[in-house]
């Protein structure tokens, strides 16, 4: 078996999380995937996977060895599209990721006008509560919700999004609208914990910014949780604009402490795609710039 063939083959026991699965996949025996993968490691010199009857783990070794195999797989493919002269058509696979909550409100509806104008493109789309690594974990394009650090991926901004306190117009009227911070001590509180780096609430004037340690007695992790208490009348939340959008436009949640709101969060399209960009990210990027940049729920 060839080089590629072989960085290959580990690539799918990596992406499969075993030997047999990668055989299944490959249509490949199992003997012939363990020999290939045994074989590289032979040749490279070093161990790349952890292997136990129940279980299988990238070495140190595997694991910077696997985001290398990706990336040399994916230019020899781009490479072949080129020489085909297709690479004006976009097609092939995309790998794009995101949080929960914005993929699900707010990305997954660009992603299917996507897929109808272009026939040809498929979308891998991958949603976790934590910042995936496009290099380490194989992605194409990533939405950061967030300041980005110097790196040397390559981002276009298409919008910012609020940290919004919100609540029921009934519960204000029941309770009242706090003025200041200070008055939240006063209220029910909905901790979406998410929200709160280190426990408080931040807010901002002209002249300084404010730390509020909220105490409730209902903590979550999920915003749609925290936002169908806070529909319900149980008590102020802080999330996202975005999360809400829907919420605000029905009458059923008011913004409360606008003016003391910290600055808006920048939102990012983020590729690692440096020089020519290939036609298929090409697409998928030009796409949802346009259209998250026209979005409502992005200002």
């Amino acid at each position: 078996m060839d080089r590629l063939q072989a960085m290959s083959v580990f690539v799918t026991v990596a992406n499969e999380a075993g030997f047999a699965a990668a055989a299944r996949r490959l249509n490949m025996s199992p003997p012939s995937v363990t020999r290939a993968v045994s074989e590289l490691e032979a040749r490279l010199g070093a161990r790349l996977l952890h292997r136990t009857t129940r279980s299988l783990q990238l070495t140190e070794a595997g694991e910077r060895y696997l985001a290398d195999c990706r990336r040399i797989l994916s230019e020899i493919e781009e490479a072949d599209r080129h020489a085909g002269g297709i690479h004006a058509a976009p097609s092939g696979l995309v790998k794009v990721t995101a949080s929960v909550p914005f993929g699900g409100m707010v990305l997954t509806p660009i992603l299917f006008d996507l897929l109808d104008r272009y026939p040809d493109i498929s979308i891998s789309l991958q949603l976790h509560d934590r910042i995936v690594h496009l290099l380490d974990e194989g992605m194409d394009v990533a939405v950061r919700i967030a300041e980005l650090p110097d790196s040397s991926l390559t981002a276009v901004r298409v919008g910012s999004v609020r940290r919004m306190l919100c609540a029921s117009p009934v519960y204000l009227e029941e309770k009242g609208r706090p003025n200041s911070p200070s008055d939240l001590s006063d209220h029910q509180l909905i901790d979406f914990v998410n929200m709160a780096p280190g426990g408080e609430w931040t807010f901002h004037n002209a002249d300084d910014t404010m730390k509020f340690r909220p105490v409730s007695q209902l903590h979550v992790n999920k915003s749609n949780v925290a936002i169908a208490a806070a529909v319900a009348g149980r008590g102020i939340t802080r999330v996202l604009s975005y999360m809400i959008s829907k919420e605000l436009a029905l009458g059923e949640l008011e913004p409360v402490l606008v003016d003391l709101e910290p600055p808006p969060i920048p939102v990012h399209i983020v590729h690692k795609e440096a020089g020519q960009t290939s036609a298929r990210v090409r697409a998928v990027l030009d796409h949802c710039v346009e259209h998250l940049r026209k979005h409502p729920a992005i200002h």
